[in-house]
């Protein structure tokens, strides 16, 4: 039997079902895979294991082969490392890749939701006979950036076809880099609302109806410094600026 690991070198991995001290839990085949072959766990290795429904468990490993683990979980954590307002990032399409650095980044920032809305210059389009196998990628790389981050809930994730048709938070803002109203004039309400959805365009930016159809939703336009940032840039960049201030 190997040595387990310290609590603070713990692999960490996800598992979608309910969990209670005293189970045993079996994974996937793909986290099988991933502990067997990149994290070289053995037998008797302590690792962590979380639900996104709140708090993680200490887990030790039963059995491990290339496509198949048990797991004993131990002890549950009733732990959070969860930002204390909910902060929903809506990201206008855009290429793939930039969409999958969005979502890494701001999950292991502690977004709480994310929405891939199309718009009117967004230069990528998800027909629906494809939307599914793209949107169970996201989800994928939203999942391993939670269990990396130390996450304790996993972020929700939509698409939606037209901008019009996004849900909006009480507070919303859409960025734009001439808008009158600045970050600092919003600074000091974050903490007072419940929740806040932060809009960014596409590549080519918000054109003027993509706005009205913001605005007439409720959403209001933000400004954030002088400069203008590459659309897989603001959402991650914006989102750390309210975390260091709720």
């Amino acid at each position: 039997m190997s040595k387990s690991r310290s609590d603070s070198s713990r692999c960490r991995i996800f598992l979608d079902s309910e969990l209670h001290p005293g189970q045993e839990a079996v994974t996937p085949s793909d986290q099988a895979h991933y502990l067997h072959h990149v994290m070289r766990l053995n037998t008797g290795d302590a690792l962590t294991v979380f639900n996104g429904r709140g708090g993680e468990y200490r887990a030790s490993i039963i059995s491990l082969t290339k496509a198949h683990a048990s797991l004993r979980v131990e002890a549950f954590d009733d732990i959070s490392r969860e930002l204390p307002l909910a902060v929903h990032i809506i990201q206008c399409a855009n290429k793939s890749e930039k969409i999958e650095t969005v979502l890494q980044k701001c999950t292991e920032l502690g977004a709480a939701g994310f929405q891939i809305s199309d718009s009117e210059r967004s230069q990528f389009k998800l027909p629906e006979a494809k939307r599914q196998a793209r949107l169970e990628r996201w989800q994928k790389i939203i999942i391993e950036a939670a269990e990396q981050s130390g996450r304790t809930m996993i972020p929700d994730l939509a698409y939606r076809g037209r901008l019009g048709d996004v849900v909006l938070q009480p507070q919303a803002y859409a960025l734009h880099p001439e808008a009158a109203l600045p970050f600092a004039a919003i600074r000091d309400g974050l903490s007072s609302t419940t929740g806040i959805s932060l809009v960014i365009g596409p590549e080519g930016g918000f054109s003027e109806r993509d706005l009205r159809v913001l605005q007439e939703a409720g959403c209001r336009s933000l400004a954030f410094g002088p400069r203008i940032m590459r659309t897989e840039t603001a959402a991650p960049a914006l989102l750390a600026a309210v975390a260091a201030v709720i």
